[in-house]
């Protein structure tokens, strides 16, 4: 098989669509680069594995041949690229809200292109898809839904691990909810969610989609506003793993007496029905209907098929059929446990998210066979060529080779015979760890690749002060006994002192170092106080039972030694109600998390296979000790080492066919894998020592600094507080409108700022009279402008605003092509109306209006107590005595900073903060269009008035060609319509275009101000 050599994988952006691709052939992946999006294909596993001699090999080569493009995938996705581009046309004023706040260029934690497509999917299959002309997309969904899943509308989201599946989840519940709660009435959606786990591990780490968390990802990535977080606590969110679907035994009468009662009966009265087991889960969910459910990992959830319908080439033996056996009967638990709420509750949707939806053998399905209702796909290899991920590198050559693969790739079938066959329950190995010397060696090698990345962290103080905590190996072996044997070679053991009798449990014992030094839990000859490599076994830590006695006993000094460090670092609590399971689970949840238990943790011993979604983002190596009979576990294990370190994105050039291309990119990081026999791109990167990324800072409000809080009013436009005189307009050039057929789109939503929405067709349209046309106009321009202060609608002004909109049409607006006067109903054209109409009245009562804002719906204040994000750019510590928040975020290398020393320096500057992620927007018009400014600074000012002056303070870069708009809007409009409001307190604007000239520039502006309290700017 040909080698290759690809030095840097990452060719996209992961902000933007994958623009470029490597290409397969008939031997495999090659260096050669494709323009264009990769079509969504997966390989088709080889039925049955070959034999070579008396050693099983898997034929793991994924080549052109096996490719299989998934043709329905691909023609959604280009839909959905085609809606994209046209501007999102079709959706609720809320989803257009979200979209637009998701893709925004300026976003301090950008989303990646493959989350956004993901919610884009979703959004056009729900909204757009039957209005767009594509009600097949629907159909075609309730057809496979009906052969694999009848009664569930089950939509797929296929995303590589570590490409975010848990902010998509966040995204839709957000999505989902926000639209609701905007419109109760709209069936497509619902506030009210079932989040369904495959282990307990996931369950708890999935508490980030409660908005009520303290780390939900709402806030922390950025999905929503502050605001809209609010919102977002009245929405009902439930989070179980699949194992409360399980129906419990109730009664307490014996084993006999109920075997007796139940006798020949075809429902047992001991055991939970379907629907108590129901009300019993759901109980969180209140009276609830029409839920919406998340399945995350979601290749567990299917309904095998019954063998007389099985797809599947010759049947499962041994261990494989047990193996299968388990997963079917968990997939039932799960898929039945649905059928079960939606019988009970109602199921609107269900969204699938996993990164390998696919069925093994088994299930009755021919292995390797994608759930037909996916809709989206971003594959591990699309992650891979857009940096989301590590790049898993895999060994492709050594000196002992036989055959095509090198000993540590295949390392399964070299060292089977030499394990310890026995699994859990049964009696344990005795004695000094002896390993095979192939599995021995690929420790010590991996190990000495490992001790680059440990050195690398060590020397890095600066990241270490941040929390950067300390890279992490991970062991999957296949039972308890080799991952015991392991676990003691590498940590180290117990051994009975000289002369004592070794089958005497209270004999003394020496403590043995492991063979690995940095892995040691053994130093000095005594048991660490904080182990560096911990022994789970992820079936146990994921199921609700109790944790077997073996294994407790085999973990008993890790336990041990866990709890005492749990009650160092609380000393208030007690362990008495911490079960083990809790404990170690934990444990391994926080693993590469600082000021955690398992911030310390170095090496991950696991049975059976870690926990998927289990989100250690400092795992760097991998060595695998069981068999991998399919890419798909191979991909499910390498999976835990693919989360990234580093997301600080820097210019990239990529060159290739004869041109160079620039893009934002995450430079390539990552993971060495042994013992798995993976093949996406196996010979990518050379071996040269890692280099570790910055560390984020976080930035929040300091609760013990809650006095120097600083609120705003959030605007969303400016209006005309017009005189009790009647309404009246003057036309004129501004006035005019001009309507044409062809550049108005065929299909369209009509939505005004309240009430219902509809879509109209161009036909649809020429159904309305021009009453009702002038009527729709005025009513916009009602809504919009003619408001008091508290947002109530002054109506009395509605029939004089017709009598003007009526005029309007006559004199000003212009038809031409096949235009006609309906094509004002269309909602972008009837706002644009009703601001001529608007601003035609303005003008007319020149001296006779008041300028006021117009302020946000919902949650009209914002405040920096509601800042807490990670950044990669500069940062400044904060004075305790000034800001609120701990850091300041810098823009650029020195201004910012120069300023805010300037700011902290002055006695008469009583509070400041920096406008970044703070949501203090000043919205302003250019060119006809509508934007957001972000200004610099607020700071809160003693100029011995009554109350503190806000002054908002704009450091001045070079001039661009809308930077004059946004600094009139902020002082000519901003400022005077928020002062004469008057419920914010006083404000002004200053711009300071040297930073050396601050403290000068501000007591200048104080001292020119006028006393009165509406003085609007500097």
């Amino acid at each position: 098989m040909r080698q290759i050599t690809i030095e840097n994988p990452v060719i996209n952006s992961p902000f933007e669509e994958p623009a470029r691709y490597f290409k397969f052939d008939e031997e495999g992946i090659t260096n050669e680069i494709v323009d264009g999006r990769r079509p969504s294909a997966y390989f088709v596993p080889i039925p049955a594995s070959r034999k070579r001699g008396k050693q099983h090999v898997i034929d793991t080569e994924w080549t052109q041949e096996r490719l299989k493009e998934s043709d329905w995938i691909n023609k959604v996705r280009g839909r959905v690229s085609q809606w994209r581009a046209n501007g999102y046309k079709g959706v609720t004023n809320t989803t257009a809200r979200l979209l637009a706040y998701w893709s925004r260029l300026e976003r301090e934690k950008r989303l990646f292109f493959a989350q956004i497509e993901a919610l884009e999917t979703a959004i056009y299959v729900t909204e757009v898809a039957a209005k767009q002309g594509d009600a097949w997309i629907e159909n075609d969904l309730r057809t496979f839904n009906e052969q694999a899943n009848p009664g569930l509308n089950r939509i797929g989201l296929k995303m590589a691990t570590g490409s975010g599946k848990t902010v998509v989840m966040a995204m839709i519940i957000a999505w989902q909810s926000l639209n609701k709660l905007a419109n109760p009435q709209d069936a497509r959606f619902s506030d009210a969610f079932l989040i369904v786990t495959p282990g307990i591990t996931i369950r708890d780490r999935l508490r980030v989609l409660l908005p009520n968390d303290p780390e939900n990802y709402y806030q922390a990535r950025d999905i929503v506003t502050n605001e809209d977080l609010q919102l977002l606590n009245r929405a009902k969110i439930l989070i179980t793993n699949y194992h409360a679907f399980l129906r419990r035994e109730k009664g307490d009468a014996g084993k006999l007496t109920k075997a007796i009662l139940t006798h020949g009966l075809d429902e047992n009265p001991f055991v939970e029905s379907h629907a108590e087991m129901v009300r019993r889960v759901c109980r969180e969910l209140g009276n609830k209907r029409k839920i919406v459910v998340l399945n995350d990992e979601a290749h567990h959830c299917y309904r095998d098929k019954p063998p007389e319908e099985s797809e599947e080439e010759g049947k499962l033996k041994g261990d494989e059929r047990r193996e299968a056996e388990k997963r079917n009967q968990q997939a039932r638990v799960w898929i039945s446990g649905l059928d079960a709420v939606n019988d009970k509750l109602g199921i609107r949707a269900v969204f699938d998210l996993s990164a390998t939806p696919f069925y093994l053998r088994g299930s009755g399905y021919a292995e390797g066979t994608m759930f037909n209702w996916i809709v989206s796909d971003f594959s591990l290899i699309d992650a891979i060529e857009c940096g989301i991920v590590k790049v898993p590198r895999v060994p492709v050559s050594d000196d002992s080779m036989t055959g095509e693969h090198p000993t540590y790739r295949e390392l399964w079938s070299r060292i089977r015979e030499d394990l310890p066959r026995k699994g859990r329950r049964t009696e344990a190995t005795t004695g000094d760890p002896v390993l095979p010397a192939e599995l021995e060696g690929a420790l010590r090698s991996l190990y000495s690749n490992y001790e680059k990345y440990f050195t690398a962290w060590e020397e890095d103080t600066e990241a270490q002060a941040k929390g950067a905590t300390p890279p992490v190996l991970i062991v999957v072996c296949n039972n308890t006994n080799v991952s015991k044997l392991v676990f003691d070679w590498i940590s180290g053991f117990d051994k009975p002192a000289p002369g004592s009798d070794p089958d005497d449990a209270e004999a003394p014992k020496i403590a043995v170092p492991g063979n690995l030094p940095i892995f040691s839990n053994v130093s000095g000859g005594q048991w660490l106080h904080r182990p560096n490599t911990i022994l789970v076994d992820s079936e146990q830590l994921d199921s609700p039972d109790a944790m077997s006695s073996d294994f407790k006993k085999i973990a008993a000094h890790e336990i041990d030694e866990f709890k005492a460090e749990y009650r160092r670092r609380f000393p208030g609590r007690s362990t008495d109600d911490l079960s083990d399971s809790d404990l170690l689970r934990e444990v391994m949840n926080t693993v590469g998390k600082s000021g955690k238990l398992g911030e310390h943790i170095k090496c991950v011993v696991s049975v059976s296979m870690l926990t998927e979604g289990w989100d250690a983002n400092t795992v760097t190596h991998v060595l695998g000790i069981r068999a991998f009979g399919t890419q798909l576990l191979c991909e499910q294990v390498v999976g835990r080492a693919l989360r990234r370190r580093s997301y600080a994105a820097q210019s990239s050039t990529v060159s290739y066919n004869g041109k160079t291309v620039e893009i934002e990119a995450f430079p390539a990081e990552y993971a060495e894998v042994y013992g798995v026999p993976f093949s996406f791109i196996p010979t990518a990167g050379s071996a040269t020592n890692p280099t570790p990324g910055p560390t984020p800072t976080s930035v929040r409000a300091m609760p013990e600094r809650d006095h120097l809080e600083i609120t705003f009013p959030r605007v969303e436009g400016y209006r005309h507080e017009l005189s009790d005189a009647p309404l009246t307009a003057n036309f004129t050039k501004d006035s005019q409108l001009v309507l044409s057929s062809e550049e108005v789109a065929t299909v369209t939503e009509n939505a005004p700022i309240v009430g219902e929405t509809a879509v109209h067709t161009l036909d649809d349209l020429k159904q309305y009279r021009e009453q009702q046309v002038a009527f729709e106009i005025a009513k916009r321009a009602l809504q919009k402008y003619f408001t008091d202060d508290e947002g109530a609608i002054k109506s009395w002004y509605f029939p004089q605003l017709v009598e003007i909109t009526r005029r309007w049409m006559t004199e000003c607006v212009t038809l031409k092509d096949n235009a006609f006067i309906q094509l004002l109903m269309l909602a972008e054209t009837a706002h644009n109306a009703a601001d001529k109409i608007y601003r035609s009245i303005v003008r007319d009562q020149e001296g006779q209006h008041v300028l006021k804002p117009i302020l946000a719906s919902y949650n009209t204040v914002g405040s920096t107590k509601h800042v807490h994000f990670d950044t990669n750019r500069n940062v400044m510590v904060t004075r305790e005595d000034k800001c609120h928040l701990n850091f300041m975020v810098a823009d650029t290398e020195s201004w910012e900073q120069r300023t805010a020393l300037a700011l902290e320096a002055m006695p008469e500057v009583k509070a400041y903060v920096k406008n970044h992620n703070l949501s203090f927007l000043i919205p302003y018009t250019i060119d006809g269009d509508q934007r957001d400014y972000i200004p610099d600074f607020i700071v809160k000012i003693d100029d011995g008035q009554e109350d503190l002056l806000n002054v908002i303070v704009e450091v001045s870069g070079p001039d661009k060609k809308d930077k004059a708009a946004k600094v009139a809007t902020a002082d000519t409009l901003w400022v005077p319509a928020i002062n004469n409001h008057g419920a914010f307190g006083r404000w002004a604007f200053i711009e300071i275009k040297d930073p050396s000239s601050t403290t000068t520039e501000i007591r200048a502006m104080l001292a020119n101000r006028p006393v009165s309290q509406g003085s609007a700017s500097s």
